[in-house]
């Protein structure tokens, strides 16, 4: 134990894991906290429930639209259906008005509607000491119990697939905090994309994730946030003990997105990628979900395989080779 400063960002994967495994837990939690885990999941009878919570931090920018897609998206990932949502609301003293929390109920409601979501409860108040509102969701989904995916169960020869195209969500995260800067070095209709890319391509992978759980087979499925792709792939290396290869050339990247991260040298790959779904299966049910994704316009790409855990998660680029290391914190923190 230290009493170094942590640095921001997301903590050291192993030092939470020491810190998970000396919790309590009772029989009925089939699935609890890990790393490569998206929520947890309790037996409740006939079915099992999806619980998960996540905070919007890095923006306040569209904060209720965040808060609902980004909790919504973990418990997609387990194979639940999101039903019911609960809200922390912290607002900084001094700084909000009626209108603006308005604003974030207005955009909570439409991102439920959207999703077919009940807000339940929650908490709101005026806190001190607070620089931008703070939103703390809490979504609790239901799924049939054959529905369940664990992320620990993929096998070496399964094909690995990502849907839409990588960071999404810190391409919007950069816009936001440096938008003077880029109105004077790209076009209006760059900037315009830019601004709207949390609705299209969009953040929520809700309906991707829920076509595959309920027609395919699927060993895995992972909403890769902090830290980008490279995290969410070695996140599901480490929750199933595998390796893999993957082809940086089959990774889909928005154009908007290489250009911001060219720009401030940033590398799109580490960026935050809510907005894409890692998927992991065998060739055969790969090829029924490409199917069936291409009839619903949803965008898929497969990126690489997976291998022995004995040959660790390599990244191919071209000619050349090298290991994907457990980088957790996010590129966004060097321009934050």
């Amino acid at each position: 134990m230290t009493n170094k400063f942590l640095p921001m960002g997301k903590l050291d994967p192993h030092f939470l894991e020491n810190l998970i495994n000396s919790l309590p837990c009772d029989k009925r939690v089939i699935v609890g906290p890990g790393i490569g885990k998206d929520a947890a999941v309790i037996d409740f009878g006939e079915n099992y429930l999806a619980l998960k919570t996540d905070p919007i931090t890095f923006t306040y920018h569209d904060i209720g639209w965040y808060v609902v897609n980004i909790n919504a998206n973990d418990i997609v990932c387990v194979g639940a259906t999101p039903r019911w949502f609960l809200l922390t609301l912290l607002l900084p003293e001094g700084k909000s008005s009626q209108k603006l929390v308005e604003g974030i109920f207005e955009q909570v409601k439409f991102a439920c509607r959207r999703l077919s979501i009940s807000l339940v409860g929650g908490h709101t108040e005026v806190t001190p000491h607070l620089d931008h509102p703070i939103a703390i969701g809490q979504m609790v989904g239901e799924m049939p119990k054959k529905r369940l995916i664990k992320n620990s169960e993929a096998k070496v020869g399964d094909l690995v697939l990502i849907t839409k195209e990588i960071a999404i969500e810190g391409t919007h995260v950069i816009f936001q905090t440096r938008k003077e800067e880029l109105k004077k070095n790209l076009s209006l209709e760059t900037l315009n994309k830019i601004n709207n890319i949390l609705y299209t391509p969009g953040i929520g992978i809700a309906k991707e994730a829920l076509l595959a759980s309920e027609n395919v087979k699927v060993h895995c499925m992972h909403d890769p946030t902090e830290g980008g792709l490279k995290t969410g792939l070695w996140e599901l290396a480490y929750a199933s003990q595998i390796g893999m290869r993957i082809k940086k050339e089959k990774i889909p990247i928005l154009n908007e997105t290489k250009t911001l991260c060219k720009m401030y040298d940033l590398d799109p790959l580490g960026l935050l990628a809510a907005g894409s779904l890692i998927l992991i299966l065998s060739p055969k049910e790969s090829q029924k979900l490409l199917k069936i994704y291409s009839k619903n316009n949803i965008k898929c790409n497969i990126i690489g395989e997976v291998v022995s855990k004995e040959k660790g998660v390599k990244i191919l680029d071209g000619e050349k080779e090298y290991y994907l290391l457990n980088e957790y914190r996010d590129e966004i923190h060097k321009i934050l």
